[in-house]
C-alpha cells in the first residue's frame, strides 16, 4: 500500500514563509516526478511546481522567485519552501508523486494541507 502525506501548512501573515513537506511511503520501486498543486475555494486545482527525479524544476509564473521546490531522494520526500507569501497563495496544497510499481507508473495524491495567508 502506498501513502503520500503532506505536512507544514498553517496560517501566516502576508510576507511570511512556510515550508511544506511530502513523504511517499509503501511498496514502490522508484519515484519519478514529484510536484505541488493547489486549489483555492471556487477554483480549479493548479500546478505550483514540479521536480523530476534528476532535479529539473518547473514553476507556475505566479510563484517564480518566491517558492522553491526540492527533494531528498533518500527520504522519498519533496519540499516546497514558500517565501514572500501573498493572500492569493491561500489554498489547499496537494502533493503528487509518480511512483513506479511492478514496472507501471501511477500518480498518487496526498490528502492536502491548508495554507492561509492573511493580509
Amino acid at each position: 500500500q502506498v501513502q503520500v502525506v503532506e505536512s507544514g501548512g498553517g496560517l501566516v501573515q502576508a510576507g511570511g514563509s512556510l515550508r511544506l513537506s511530502c513523504v511517499a511511503s509503501g511498496r514502490f520501486s522508484s519515484i519519478k516526478t514529484m510536484g505541488w498543486y493547489r486549489q483555492a475555494p471556487g477554483k480549479q486545482r493548479e500546478l505550483v511546481a514540479t521536480i523530476s527525479s534528476g532535479g529539473s524544476t518547473n514553476y507556475t509564473d505566479s510563484v517564480k522567485g518566491r517558492f522553491t521546490i526540492s527533494r531528498d531522494n533518500a527520504k522519498n520526500t519533496v519540499y516546497l519552501q514558500m517565501n514572500s507569501l501573498k493572500p492569493e497563495d491561500t489554498a489547499v496544497y496537494y502533493c503528487n508523486a509518480d511512483l513506479v510499481t511492478l514496472g507501471y507508473m501511477r500518480g498518487y495524491w496526498g490528502q492536502g494541507t491548508q495554507v492561509t495567508v492573511s493580509s
